[in-house]
């Protein structure tokens, strides 16, 4: 019947508008909350520190100060002209800066990181698979696919209230 229809058509609609808003929430809190405590998210683009960080994992880098370093931890650092970020692991510390290397390179890497190229201090843990989510959320089509997305979990919702309202003009 009609009345059985709407329903579910109402029940399908409060599940996925629910389970949408769970995802959202979920990835806001992943992405945009550690934003709030002064912590970016960066997505691992290459093996080079395999296997602690494997590619497309998503690392959480926090403000840091050159000082703030010692021997095998983690750093952020500019190379080039500023547009590339890499993050390797601390080997020495030096009164000029810090020496870097992957864990899967062979050698140190050529230059030196000082205050001037320092991004932050990376936390030792990561979430696999969420990076290249990031750098897809982080173009274009992402952004507009999560507005559609929250636009969707609002059109879901007012789809079941609109089944409430017939509900509750058959009885």
């Amino acid at each position: 019947t009609e009345l059985e229809k709407g329903k579910l058509m109402k029940k399908i609609s409060n599940i996925l508008s629910t389970l949408l808003l769970i995802v959202v929430v979920i990835l806001a809190c992943i992405f945009f909350v550690p934003r709030l405590f002064g912590i970016q998210t960066m997505a691992v683009l290459s093996g080079s520190m395999e296997p602690h960080f494997h590619v497309g994992s998503l690392v959480f880098v926090k403000d840091a100060e050159i000082t703030d370093f010692e021997k095998d931890d983690i750093v952020t650092f500019k190379i080039g002209n500023g547009d590339t970020v890499v993050t390797h692991r601390v080997t020495q510390v030096t009164k000029e800066g810090l020496k870097t290397k992957g864990d899967a390179n062979h050698s140190e890497d050529g230059g030196l990181v000082t205050s001037a190229n320092l991004v932050g201090k990376a936390f030792s843990f990561s979430i696999p698979v969420l990076g290249y989510l990031a750098v897809y959320i982080s173009s274009q089509t992402g952004i507009i696919l999560l507005i559609g997305a929250i636009i969707l979990v609002f059109v879901l919702s007012y789809i079941g209230s609109l089944f409430d309202k017939k509900e509750k003009g058959a009885n």
